[in-house]
């Protein structure tokens, strides 16, 4: 039963390390057969790795492995152990071998050679050959415990794996000494075990991390008492209405809000004691103390399975869908199936009917024409709707992880139109779909190749010195950094900037913490990261968009899983959902950057903490003035974040805040005369949010005004729109809006 565990335990490690190596390790134990004749014109490396192999120390081991064993040792180690010494010392010729004399040196050398110095070749067997080595007990590394490893391994003690963290700097000595032993033509494989050491180290490290603060959680005794003692008291008296006027129970959650589930006595009390219990649950999260990534972990996990746990969310406990299916003779459930069917097919969830939506023939409409294009965008020039125009152009920068026509959706409702209303000479960076030519681009790629020569381009066919900009979202983020690294090249090409629910200062990323930490990065950096197998990668689109989708899974996922699929109902036809669903993929590089140096470690707002274009990033640099948006209810740039940025630049600040939320505050034009916005009269920003909030005061309708007023400040004198678009050097390459918006994911 022993070498059953060890052999179980083997196999697991083994798979982290080589998963298609781990079922036949067994029988990798077999050393490959001596080189042929024709391996004398090899490299002087390669030499010297024989060399090891062949020397004192080697065939010590070799010798010692023999007479442990001699009934089990495989026949070819028997003749490599007989081999003379001039073998070693014609194939040290390409490298010296090691003294004898050192017993630091020798005991390397036996390492070196019982951890299989053959597969400099093939990285994962000579990792997997490590692993076996390892495990049983026929080698050692410094701080590592073979026993204790497969104890960890066997026994599935997760919590354990905290102490892989301190993996690496066990090896690190190891892995020098092996290879000033070899000077320097140490096998390929131990060398690229160190970062991979590294690699798994973090993530172990992290998830340990993770695991004790979760641990560390608690809910005082009192205020558990409380929640039960208020738990048992409402659910009596659920119980006791349902008995005795079971007509009584009504749910007022908007789920339940169709008369099928208050006309059935049954499913009223089902659903009545499941928002009991989703309360409690959220009751007794919100109460824990500790670590507070932990806390809003265990809380967000308890929303996300209240959410799914919702019995509408099931045809069996969803009376509404079942007196459908009924009414129906169940053409709802075989519609419901095809949509099920054709959701499969298209990759993701239909949030609205986009068979009615068609890019640029009922979104994205605003009249103009690509002037420009390289490998990262199109640059787009829009038809100017007056007859004279601001002496200083604009430029739109979206976000890269969206298609910018969230900016021109509708002529009622887009931005690009109502600036172009108001006098403005307008551009808009339309973002590649990035595709396996882009999988190795990087921050600074987008930064230089995309936002940096937008500005150029837009300056060139405007002929002027300096332009307005605006950076949405990622896209602001994207904008100040260019802008920040040009400042450090002595150049201020941009005369004001814009910024609308983007991060400069990530002190506070909202919901969005909860995905973000050591080991998460770190697997991302491995798998489509600049230091991956392939040396970079793709983020798919629909992962981000699902994402996004369950930061407000009931909004945007189960509302559709019962309308969709219980119902068989199509979703109504939306333009903002539709652009949500039109997702797009990210280079792994430039993605893996900026999770590292924005959300994990807060980087950007840091002078000289990290370069960008060669230079030191300082964004102090920014001394334009700068109009600041967040909006109240954003989940995904929360305002008070967004509000970090009038602490951030350095030249004169404006701060607004709408209502709503990311998307919608953003796109609220005047003539719908929805929701609201503050301004502050202050003549200082303060320091924090909350003081902001107490110097300022709510205006009715949209702050699109308030901007629009703010921006003729900064465009200058009135002049002859422009009679062709484009220029000379940048002439019209085809009509708006473009090839690249129409790539899909």
């Amino acid at each position: 039963m022993a070498v059953a565990q060890r052999s179980r335990a083997k196999r697991e490690l083994l798979a982290s390390v080589a998963p298609s190596e781990a079922q036949s390790v067994d029988t990798a134990k077999a050393p490959a057969k001596a080189p042929s004749k024709a391996g004398s014109a090899a490299s002087p490396g390669a030499k010297a790795a024989k060399s090891v192999r062949n020397g004192p120390a080697s065939k010590a081991v070799k010798a010692a492995t023999k007479k442990a064993s001699p009934k089990t040792a495989p026949r070819a180690t028997q003749q490599t152990a007989k081999q003379p010494a001039s073998t070693s010392s014609q194939a040290g010729r390409g490298g010296r071998a090691p003294e004898a004399g050192s017993a630091a040196q020798s005991q390397t050398d036996q390492q070196a050679s019982a951890f299989g110095s053959g597969h400099a070749g093939n990285p994962f067997s000579a990792a997997t050959q490590a692993w076996s080595s390892l495990l049983d007990g026929k080698a050692t590394w410094p701080g590592v415990d073979p026993a204790k490893l497969r104890e960890m391994a066997g026994a599935g003690h997760l919590g354990q794996l905290g102490q892989l963290g301190q993996l690496p700097e066990a090896w690190r000595p190891w892995l020098g000494a092996a290879a000033n032993a070899q000077n320097g033509a140490a096998p390929e494989f131990i060398k690229g075990l160190e970062p991979v050491g590294q690699a798994v180290g973090a993530l172990g490290q992290s998830l340990g991390s993770t695991l004790q603060s979760l641990a560390g959680l608690s809910i005082p005794p009192e205020q558990l008492q409380a929640i039960q003692q208020d738990y048992l008291q409402q659910a009596g008296q659920i119980w006791n209405q349902a008995l005795q006027q079971p007509e009584a129970v009504k749910v007022s959650d908007k789920r339940f809000a169709s008369p099928e589930w208050n006309q059935s006595p049954g499913s009223a009390f089902m659903a009545s004691m499941y928002l009991l219990n989703a309360r409690t649950l959220q009751r007794l999260a919100d109460n824990l103390t500790g670590d507070d990534k932990a806390r809003q972990r265990v809380r967000f996990a308890v929303q996300q399975w209240a959410d799914a746990a919702s019995p509408a969310n099931f045809l069996a406990f969803n009376p509404e869908a079942l007196s459908k299916a009924i009414s129906t003779k169940g053409e709802s459930l075989t519609q419901g199936l095809g949509h099920l069917l054709n959701d499969i097919r298209q990759g993701h969830m239909s949030q609205t009917d986009e068979s009615v939506f068609e890019v640029g023939v009922n979104v994205a409409t605003t009249e103009g024409s690509v002037v420009y294009e390289n490998p990262y965008f199109q640059l787009i020039e829009y038809k100017p709707l007056t007859a004279q125009v601001h002496e200083v152009p604009f430029l739109f920068v979206p976000p890269c992880i969206n298609k910018y026509y969230i900016l021109d959706l509708q002529p009622e409702n887009s931005l690009v139109r109502y600036l172009l209303s108001q006098g403005h000479r307008v551009f808009m960076v339309s973002w590649v779909n990035a595709d396996d030519s882009l999988a190795k681009a990087t921050w600074d790629d987008y930064v230089e190749h995309g936002v940096t020569r937008a500005i150029d381009v837009t300056r060139e066919i405007a002929g002027v010195e300096q332009v307005n900009a605006l950076g949405f979202c990622v896209g602001g983020t994207l904008l100040a950094t260019a802008l920040a690294t040009l400042a450090a090249q002595g150049r201020k090409p941009v005369r004001s900037l814009t910024l609308l629910t983007a991060f400069l200062d990530f002190v506070n990323t909202g919901t969005m913490d909860v995905f973000v930490d050591e080991a998460m990065v770190r697997m991302r950096e491995m798998t489509m990261g600049p230091d991956s197998p392939a040396g970079g990668g793709l983020l798919r689109g629909n992962e981000l968009a699902a994402t996004f989708s369950f930061l407000r899974a009931n909004d945007l996922v189960w509302n559709y899983v019962i309308g969709n699929y219980l119902k068989g109902e199509l979703p109504p036809a939306f333009d903002l959902l539709y652009w949500n669903s039109d997702s797009t993929n990210l280079p792994g590089p430039m993605y893996t950057w900026y999770l590292r140096n924005t959300y994990l470690e807060n980087k950007l707002c840091k002078p000289g903490a990290v370069e960008v274009c060669g230079v030191p990033l300082d964004m102090r640099r920014l001394d334009m003035p700068t109009f600041i948006y967040g909006s109240r209810e954003d989940h995904i740039v929360p305002w008070d974040s967004a509000y970090a940025s009038t602490q951030v630049v350095s030249g004169p600040r404006t701060f607004v805040l709408g209502a709503s939320g990311h998307i919608a505050g953003v796109i609220n034009p005047p003539e719908k005369k929805k929701r609201s916005h503050w301004v502050s009269s202050a003549r200082t920003l303060p320091a924090t949010a909350q003081a902001w909030m107490e110097t300022a005061t709510e205006q009715p309708g949209s702050w699109w005004p308030v901007w629009s007023g703010w921006l003729a400040e900064q465009s200058g004198k009135m002049v002859p729109a422009p009679r062709q678009p484009g220029s000379r050097q940048h002439p019209v390459i085809e009509a708006a809006p473009g090839r690249y918006v129409k790539r899909k994911a």
